[in-house]
């Protein structure tokens, strides 16, 4: 199997140009994709097209993630109803520092023999002068062509129109490829189906200038089942960033993969073999109830993406709701794990020195609808601090049992679980 069967067995192939499935099977290629710093993170949208590049360099060709530091201060048009607004210099250079790290934990910089490369466009951008731009790149590219493609088209038909500056876009994209096929003989651009126009003029531009031939693939872009656009929540984006989405959190976004969705993102998002989806895919069917597909899912990305320990955390922490140890939990994760869960403020003073006694906060709180009724609950081990079980009536609650001063976990039964904030 070569990369272009990879992908396409995997659903990853939404158009190509003719020819390119033949090139991949017999050539050792350069190929790119832009990613736009626009945010401090790249998020999960983003981890679709970085799998094409990871596939391609486990096949032996060499990918070049090209951060868009140059483009970014334009704006693509493309997807989008309206024009974004325009972000400084700074904030585009303290993105592009963040995206540079999550890029280099998933793609190998160090590989002898096909090593990844990552460029900023900036680079070739910001020193160009507009009159030999213009007769240099522009002069290739007439107003009806540009107006054809489909980005510029729907912005067009929209109320508020195109500016100049995001008209222009295009061709900057166009002279990236020129320059990449100039610097590392790149014969390959991909991105995401809404791309299509923006690389096939630069196809165009670097048949017209060098009389070569070179490729595009895009992918498709991705719905869920439930018809949202991937990677967006009720709780907003999700990143790659771990600060701004923890690994927790991350874990349990594709844990909660719809059984219609997660066998294709097995395909998009893991490196598992063929024989180990179809697996999968067959429990999904025989056994939904297991989840099984979806707790590899979110095992094999968290892992990828952030590690083996965060993993270890991130299932740790998952646990925790079933009444798992919360020892080694840290007060982020527990605040994460119990943001939907009733909660309590208690003062940090009622728990300092001997604190308060069980049965008091445990109706302090709601637990329990009486002293007598805490009483009970205990003695028939039903409550648990921390997820362990408290038998003893006279048990004091103090800050020595918050998890690092902040919280503590409270449960009835096996579900009722309640949270104290210690303020």
């Amino acid at each position: 199997m070569n990369v272009f069967e990879e992908l396409q067995w995997r659903g990853m192939i939404y158009d190509a140009t003719e020819g390119l499935k033949e090139v991949l099977a017999t050539q050792k290629v350069t190929a790119y994709i832009g990613f736009d710093p626009t945010a401090p993170s790249l998020q999960v949208g983003n981890l679709f097209a970085i799998m094409a590049l990871v596939h391609l360099q486990r096949y032996g060709h060499t990918p070049i993630a090209v951060v868009g530091g140059g483009t970014a201060l334009i704006g693509d048009p493309s997807g989008k109803d309206k024009e974004r607004p325009l972000l400084s210099k700074e904030q585009i250079e303290r993105n592009v520092e963040g995206m540079r790290e999550q890029l280099s934990r998933l793609l190998d910089f160090e590989a002898k023999s096909n090593p990844a490369l990552l460029v900023n466009n900036a680079d070739w951008l910001t020193p160009l002068n507009l009159i030999d731009f213009l007769r240099d790149v522009g002069k290739f590219f007439t107003v009806n062509y540009m107006l054809a493609k489909e980005s510029v088209r729907r912005r067009i038909e929209q109320e508020e129109g195109i500016s100049f500056t995001e008209f222009s876009y295009m061709l900057l994209q166009a002279y990236d490829f020129l320059v990449l096929y100039d610097r590392y003989n790149c014969t390959l651009q991909m991105g995401g189906s809404d791309q299509w126009g923006n690389i096939t003029a630069g196809i165009d531009l670097i048949r017209r200038l060098r009389g070569a031939r070179v490729h595009g693939l895009v992918l498709p872009l991705i719905t869920s089942a439930s018809g949202v656009k991937f990677g967006k929540t009720e709780a907003g984006t999700v990143w790659l960033d771990p600060e701004l989405t923890s690994p927790y959190k991350f874990y349990q976004f594709w844990l909660n993969t719809d059984d219609r969705d997660v066998v294709q993102y097995l395909k998009y998002f893991t490196l598992l073999p063929k024989e180990r989806i179809e697996e999968l895919e067959q429990a999904v069917a025989t056994a939904p109830e297991k989840r099984e597909a979806q707790r590899t899912l979110a095992r094999e990305v968290t892992r990828m993406v952030h590690g083996e320990d965060a993993l270890v955390r991130a299932e740790r922490a998952s646990m925790v709701l079933f009444g798992g140890e919360i020892t080694d939990v840290s007060a982020r994760e527990i605040a994460e794990i119990f943001e939907d869960v009733p909660s309590t403020e208690v003062a940090k003073a009622e728990l300092e020195g001997e604190g308060i006694s069980l049965i008091e906060l445990l109706v302090k709180c709601g637990v329990a609808t009486s002293r007598s009724d805490a009483r009970r609950l205990i003695q028939g081990g039903g409550i648990y601090l921390n997820n362990r079980r408290v038998t003893d009536i006279e048990r004091n609650v103090t800050l020595a049992d918050s998890i690092e001063g902040q919280f503590i976990v409270l449960r009835k039964g096996r579900k009722n679980y309640h949270l104290v904030r210690v303020k």
